[in-house]
């Protein structure tokens, strides 16, 4: 090992993980310059050691210099028991304990697979898009209980909160080449006609525009009506920036613009201190073991890494051309949708050949 060496975590999880996250190792091999050493979490930590998240690990994970998860989460673990512990207490615990509050989820359609999204080719094609999701705060981290048949989950956010992913979100719209206006847009997703706390979003991220990022075009959208745009006009979109639970059911909609879950990366970034990077699928516990795992997520998960988490610009360009090339090539995952010049292929053979079109 290079003393220059990035030190890199792995925490591959369940199902499906530890099968990507060992194509993962591979890529990272034929990179170079990085450390890896492996970690449990999730339900392989519940069986291991009780608790989805040991402190030892997350020790590990602050002491990185980034971390890639692969997956959590099956049905062997499921209950309704709100004193057992549960594979998804591992995942938000690395949020909160490596203070990781925002999450970016780029959607961009790989050319190759654009006849593979459930929309019509000309519906998405040109779509370049970056959900910023507040990732620590909202309903998912308030207050809930049960009190006999009545059940509730709290939603609160800060002014300190939302202008903080607010700064995340229009710096990232800065960074991008814009359209017609020369800039690219930030699009605020909020229920400000309901909800209090949707209120506050909206207030606060017009203030943090008019103060910080008067350059930036700004629009608000009611969730419901996003959910809507997103399916109808993806490519309008530039920036899309909203709360903790919005931020989640509307990344995984816009996954299925490419196709499938399958191929969607994503970053998790906190003020200080290391990245946590994942693809957004599950652990997909129905293909687990039998070799059939789409690698590529957690391949564009590498390269949110490289450039994010170590500012290895052209390895996460390589990266990225090599997953197209592959992709143009016609080879294809179970998940990905098939047709005339595609052939269907494993894990280890959608490995090698990224490998080797790096």
């Amino acid at each position: 090992m290079s003393a220059e060496d990035a030190e890199i975590v792995l925490l591959p999880g369940d199902g499906i993980g530890p099968e990507v996250g060992a194509a993962a190792v591979r890529l990272l091999e034929a990179l170079g310059g990085t450390h890896v050493t492996e970690h449990p979490i999730g339900g392989a930590s519940i069986d291991a050691h009780g608790t989805a998240l040991t402190d030892e690990v997350l020790a590990a994970c602050r002491a990185a210099d980034a971390v890639l998860l692969c997956a959590v989460g099956g049905p062997k673990w499921d209950t309704t028991d709100p004193d057992a512990p549960r594979p998804e207490q591992g995942l938000l615990g690395l949020r909160k304990g490596m203070g990781l509050f925002a999450n970016l989820r780029p959607v961009r359609p790989s050319a190759a697979l654009l006849d593979a999204s459930p929309l019509k080719r000309d519906r998405i094609e040109g779509t370049d898009l970056l959900v910023v999701r507040e990732l620590t705060g909202g309903i998912y981290f308030g207050d809930s209980g049960r009190d006999g048949e009545r059940a509730h989950d709290d939603c609160a956010y800060t002014v300190e909160e939302v202008t903080r992913i607010g700064r995340v979100a229009f710096s990232a719209a800065a960074s991008r080449p814009g359209g017609d206006t020369g800039a690219a847009k930030v699009t605020s997703v909020d229920k400000a006609n309901v909800l209090e706390t949707s209120r506050l979003w909206r207030e606060t991220v017009e203030s943090v525009a008019a103060d910080e990022f008067a350059e930036i075009p700004l629009e608000h959208l009611l969730v419901d009506n996003a959910a809507m745009q997103l399916v109808s006009r993806p490519a309008d979109f530039d920036v899309i920036l909203t709360e903790n639970l919005f931020g989640d059911i509307l990344s995984d909609e816009a996954a299925m613009l490419t196709g499938s879950l399958g191929m969607l990366p994503s970053a998790s970034l906190g003020k200080d201190g290391p990245g946590l990077f994942e693809p957004v699928h599950g652990s997909a516990p129905d293909i687990a073991g039998q070799g059939m795992a789409n690698p590529l997520a957690t391949f564009l998960s590498v390269a949110l890494m490289l450039r994010h988490g170590l500012e290895r610009h052209q390895g996460a360009a390589r990266v990225e051309q090599a997953v197209d090339a592959v992709l143009e090539r016609g080879l294809r995952t179970a998940d990905l949708s098939g047709g005339d010049g595609t052939r269907e292929v494993g894990t280890d053979e959608m490995t090698e050949a990224v490998l080797a079109a790096l």
